[in-house]
Protein backbone atom coordinates (compact mmCIF):
# COMPACT_ATOMS: atom_id res chain seq x y z
CA UNK A 1 0.00 0.00 0.00
CA UNK A 2 1.41 3.11 -1.04
CA UNK A 3 1.59 5.57 1.79
CA UNK A 4 0.37 9.09 2.25
CA UNK A 5 1.69 11.40 1.18
CA UNK A 6 3.35 14.29 4.00
CA UNK A 7 1.81 17.73 4.22
CA UNK A 8 5.48 18.87 3.38
CA UNK A 9 5.12 16.86 0.05
CA UNK A 10 1.35 17.99 -0.60
CA UNK A 11 2.43 21.92 0.03
CA UNK A 12 5.16 21.34 -2.77
CA UNK A 13 3.11 19.72 -5.13
CA UNK A 14 0.74 22.81 -4.95
CA UNK A 15 3.59 25.31 -4.99
CA UNK A 16 5.03 23.45 -8.04
CA UNK A 17 1.78 23.45 -9.44
CA UNK A 18 0.77 26.99 -8.69
CA UNK A 19 4.37 27.69 -11.24
CA UNK A 20 2.69 25.07 -13.91
CA UNK A 21 -0.19 27.02 -14.15
CA UNK A 22 0.83 30.40 -13.98
CA UNK A 23 3.96 29.70 -16.87
CA UNK A 24 1.53 28.34 -19.09
CA UNK A 25 -0.64 31.05 -18.51
CA UNK A 26 2.08 33.68 -19.44
CA UNK A 27 3.18 31.22 -22.37
CA UNK A 28 -0.23 30.79 -23.84
CA UNK A 29 -0.43 34.75 -24.03
CA UNK A 30 2.89 35.15 -25.83
CA UNK A 31 3.40 32.21 -28.26
CA UNK A 32 -0.64 31.21 -28.58
CA UNK A 33 -1.71 28.04 -27.57
CA UNK A 34 -0.31 25.86 -30.21
CA UNK A 35 3.11 27.13 -30.03
CA UNK A 36 3.71 26.72 -26.34
CA UNK A 37 4.71 23.43 -26.07
CA UNK A 38 4.09 21.41 -21.95
CA UNK A 39 8.42 21.42 -22.57
CA UNK A 40 8.40 25.42 -22.65
CA UNK A 41 6.03 25.73 -19.87
CA UNK A 42 8.04 23.06 -17.67
CA UNK A 43 10.95 25.43 -18.89
CA UNK A 44 9.68 28.27 -17.73
CA UNK A 45 7.89 27.37 -14.59
CA UNK A 46 11.14 25.70 -13.26
CA UNK A 47 10.00 22.31 -12.91
CA UNK A 48 11.03 18.76 -15.02
CA UNK A 49 9.18 17.75 -17.54
CA UNK A 50 8.07 14.44 -15.29
CA UNK A 51 7.02 16.62 -12.71
CA UNK A 52 4.43 18.80 -15.27
CA UNK A 53 3.38 15.24 -16.83
CA UNK A 54 2.74 13.93 -13.59
CA UNK A 55 -0.07 16.95 -12.71
CA UNK A 56 -1.01 17.88 -16.07
CA UNK A 57 -0.38 14.55 -18.97
CA UNK A 58 -1.97 16.87 -21.76
CA UNK A 59 -2.11 20.62 -22.58
CA UNK A 60 -5.66 20.84 -22.82
CA UNK A 61 -5.53 19.14 -18.60
CA UNK A 62 -3.27 22.14 -18.24
CA UNK A 63 -6.06 24.77 -19.72
CA UNK A 64 -8.61 23.63 -17.75
CA UNK A 65 -6.32 23.76 -14.68
CA UNK A 66 -5.99 27.24 -15.60
CA UNK A 67 -9.98 28.47 -16.20
CA UNK A 68 -10.97 26.31 -12.97
CA UNK A 69 -8.10 28.01 -10.95
CA UNK A 70 -9.54 31.65 -12.37
CA UNK A 71 -13.25 30.94 -11.71
CA UNK A 72 -12.75 29.29 -8.51
CA UNK A 73 -11.41 32.20 -6.77
CA UNK A 74 -13.64 34.18 -4.12
CA UNK A 75 -15.91 30.86 -3.44
CA UNK A 76 -17.99 32.18 -7.01
CA UNK A 77 -19.58 28.48 -6.34
CA UNK A 78 -20.82 29.23 -2.81
CA UNK A 79 -24.67 30.35 -2.71
CA UNK A 80 -26.25 32.80 -0.19
CA UNK A 81 -29.42 31.60 1.72
CA UNK A 82 -32.42 32.61 0.38
CA UNK A 83 -34.63 34.93 2.17
CA UNK A 84 -33.42 38.43 1.34
CA UNK A 85 -33.20 39.07 -2.45
CA UNK A 86 -31.27 42.56 -2.12
CA UNK A 87 -28.50 40.96 -0.02
CA UNK A 88 -28.11 37.77 -1.81
CA UNK A 89 -27.56 39.51 -5.31
CA UNK A 90 -25.38 41.61 -3.42
CA UNK A 91 -23.20 39.02 -2.47
CA UNK A 92 -22.88 37.27 -5.84
CA UNK A 93 -22.45 40.46 -7.57
CA UNK A 94 -19.25 41.63 -5.18
CA UNK A 95 -18.16 38.45 -6.04
CA UNK A 96 -18.69 38.35 -9.73
CA UNK A 97 -17.63 42.24 -9.70
CA UNK A 98 -14.03 41.16 -7.86
CA UNK A 99 -14.06 37.88 -9.78
CA UNK A 100 -13.70 40.35 -13.51
CA UNK A 101 -11.37 42.59 -11.92
CA UNK A 102 -8.56 40.16 -11.65
CA UNK A 103 -5.91 40.47 -14.59
CA UNK A 104 -5.79 36.60 -15.51
CA UNK A 105 -9.87 36.69 -15.44
CA UNK A 106 -8.84 39.23 -18.87
CA UNK A 107 -5.91 37.35 -19.46
CA UNK A 108 -8.02 34.01 -19.75
CA UNK A 109 -10.35 35.06 -22.18
CA UNK A 110 -7.63 36.75 -24.63
CA UNK A 111 -5.95 33.28 -24.74
CA UNK A 112 -9.67 31.85 -25.69
CA UNK A 113 -10.63 34.85 -28.33
CA UNK A 114 -7.47 34.14 -30.04
CA UNK A 115 -6.78 30.68 -30.65
CA UNK A 116 -10.92 30.27 -31.19
CA UNK A 117 -10.73 29.72 -34.72
CA UNK A 118 -8.15 26.97 -33.96
CA UNK A 119 -9.50 25.27 -31.06
CA UNK A 120 -12.98 25.91 -30.73
CA UNK A 121 -12.56 22.96 -27.75
CA UNK A 122 -10.87 25.78 -25.15
CA UNK A 123 -14.11 28.15 -25.49
CA UNK A 124 -16.19 24.93 -24.80
CA UNK A 125 -13.86 24.29 -21.84
CA UNK A 126 -13.57 27.93 -20.83
CA UNK A 127 -17.79 27.84 -20.43
CA UNK A 128 -18.30 24.29 -18.98
CA UNK A 129 -15.34 24.53 -16.46
CA UNK A 130 -15.58 27.88 -15.64
CA UNK A 131 -18.68 30.16 -16.60
CA UNK A 132 -21.42 27.42 -16.49
CA UNK A 133 -20.63 26.78 -12.91
CA UNK A 134 -20.95 30.30 -11.91
CA UNK A 135 -23.82 30.93 -13.50
CA UNK A 136 -25.55 27.69 -12.11
CA UNK A 137 -25.17 29.51 -8.51
CA UNK A 138 -26.91 32.75 -9.58
CA UNK A 139 -29.46 30.60 -11.42
CA UNK A 140 -29.68 28.20 -8.39
CA UNK A 141 -29.75 31.10 -5.78
CA UNK A 142 -32.59 32.72 -7.72
CA UNK A 143 -34.67 29.60 -8.09
CA UNK A 144 -34.42 29.31 -4.45
CA UNK A 145 -35.65 32.68 -3.66
CA UNK A 146 -38.51 32.31 -5.75
CA UNK A 147 -39.02 28.94 -4.08
CA UNK A 148 -39.36 30.95 -0.69
CA UNK A 149 -41.59 33.46 -2.01
CA UNK A 150 -38.72 35.98 -2.34
CA UNK A 151 -38.83 36.89 -6.22
CA UNK A 152 -41.67 36.09 -9.20
CA UNK A 153 -39.02 34.79 -11.92
CA UNK A 154 -40.44 33.24 -14.65
CA UNK A 155 -37.40 31.97 -16.56
CA UNK A 156 -34.31 32.22 -13.74
CA UNK A 157 -31.78 31.32 -16.36
CA UNK A 158 -32.95 34.42 -18.48
CA UNK A 159 -32.52 36.38 -14.80
CA UNK A 160 -29.22 35.16 -14.26
CA UNK A 161 -28.06 36.25 -17.68
CA UNK A 162 -29.49 39.58 -17.04
CA UNK A 163 -28.05 39.72 -13.69
CA UNK A 164 -24.45 39.31 -14.68
CA UNK A 165 -24.61 41.03 -17.83
CA UNK A 166 -25.44 44.00 -16.36
CA UNK A 167 -22.36 44.01 -14.55
CA UNK A 168 -19.76 42.45 -16.94
CA UNK A 169 -21.18 45.06 -19.81
CA UNK A 170 -19.27 47.40 -17.42
CA UNK A 171 -17.03 46.34 -15.40
CA UNK A 172 -15.41 43.72 -18.03
CA UNK A 173 -15.66 43.81 -21.77
CA UNK A 174 -14.94 47.29 -22.62
CA UNK A 175 -11.32 46.43 -19.99
CA UNK A 176 -10.86 43.73 -22.83
CA UNK A 177 -10.59 46.09 -25.87
CA UNK A 178 -9.56 49.26 -24.27
CA UNK A 179 -6.66 49.13 -22.46
CA UNK A 180 -7.07 52.59 -20.57
CA UNK A 181 -10.33 51.53 -19.42
CA UNK A 182 -10.40 51.63 -15.52
CA UNK A 183 -13.04 51.42 -13.13
CA UNK A 184 -12.45 52.43 -9.45
CA UNK A 185 -13.84 50.74 -6.63
CA UNK A 186 -16.40 52.88 -5.78
CA UNK A 187 -17.79 53.11 -9.50
CA UNK A 188 -17.50 48.79 -9.15
CA UNK A 189 -19.77 49.63 -6.15
CA UNK A 190 -22.41 51.67 -8.24
CA UNK A 191 -22.51 49.11 -10.85
CA UNK A 192 -23.16 46.07 -8.80
CA UNK A 193 -25.90 48.09 -6.50
CA UNK A 194 -27.70 49.39 -9.60
CA UNK A 195 -27.71 46.09 -10.99
CA UNK A 196 -29.31 44.84 -7.89
CA UNK A 197 -31.95 47.57 -7.62
CA UNK A 198 -32.58 46.36 -11.41
CA UNK A 199 -33.22 43.05 -10.25
CA UNK A 200 -34.88 43.48 -6.88
CA UNK A 201 -37.28 46.49 -8.72
CA UNK A 202 -38.14 43.60 -12.03
CA UNK A 203 -38.59 40.10 -9.80
CA UNK A 204 -38.60 41.19 -6.33
CA UNK A 205 -42.24 40.10 -4.77
CA UNK A 206 -44.24 42.60 -2.47
CA UNK A 207 -44.27 40.23 0.24
CA UNK A 208 -40.79 39.63 1.24
CA UNK A 209 -39.48 43.35 -0.21
CA UNK A 210 -42.34 46.07 0.54
CA UNK A 211 -39.64 48.59 0.79
CA UNK A 212 -37.67 47.13 -2.02
CA UNK A 213 -35.20 49.71 -4.61
CA UNK A 214 -36.91 50.98 -7.31
CA UNK A 215 -40.11 50.94 -6.00
CA UNK A 216 -42.47 53.32 -3.83
CA UNK A 217 -44.10 51.53 -0.64
CA UNK A 218 -47.78 51.02 -1.43
CA UNK A 219 -49.79 54.02 -0.49
CA UNK A 220 -52.43 53.47 2.43
CA UNK A 221 -56.23 54.46 1.78
CA UNK A 222 -58.11 55.87 4.73
CA UNK A 223 -61.57 54.42 4.76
Amino acid sequence: MTPAPSAYHQRVAQEKRALIVQAATELFLELGYDRASLARVADKAGVSKATLFKQFPTKAALFDAIVIDSWAKNDVAEVPPAGDLTAGLTVLGRRYASLLSRPEMTDLFRIVIAELPRFPELARAHFAQGKLPYFDSVRIYLLAERDAGGADIADPEMAATQFLGMISNYLFWPNLLLPDWTVTPARTTAVVEEAVRTMVARYGTDAHHPNRPGKEPSPRTNR
